[in-house]
């Protein structure tokens, strides 16, 4: 069993997680503002907020954007044998029906949860997962 040091506090999930989405938003490149679409926060006081430090909970609509953003991360890693291969792919004009020649960082940055979803789907089928 791992001990902590005495001192030490575990994070919360909400740390954990806005940890991930920040390291992922760093990797893509991703504006201040994309990333506030993608949390699907509209003020940039609560962004900053949390990119200072992260509260100890997050709202459940915050939680399944990052949740999607991991997914869509992981399954580009699998995609992609080159990690800058995989990280530009978001960016790169499309031309499969769900995103129209646009880029999935575009279908994404919608704004609706379901985009993200649906990016996530997309991605997963490619590499033999569930669709």
């Amino acid at each position: 069993m791992k001990h902590l040091h005495p001192k030490a506090t575990p994070r919360s999930d909400a740390e954990t997680a806005l940890l991930a989405f920040f390291k992922i938003a760093e990797l893509w490149c991703l504006t201040a503002d994309q990333q506030m679409s993608l949390l699907g926060l509209t003020a940039a006081s609560t962004f900053y907020s949390w990119r200072k430090a992260a509260p100890r909970t997050l709202p459940r609509d915050t939680l399944e954007r990052v949740s999607y953003v991991l997914g869509i991360y992981k399954a580009l890693q699998i995609l992609f044998p080159d990690p800058g291969a995989a990280d530009a792919w978001i960016r790169k004009p499309n031309k499969a029906l769900i995103f129209d020649g646009r880029s999935a960082l575009e279908r994404m940055l919608s704004g609706n949860v379901a985009d993200l979803f649906i990016v996530r789907q997309y991605l997963d089928a490619q590499r033999g997962g569930w669709a």
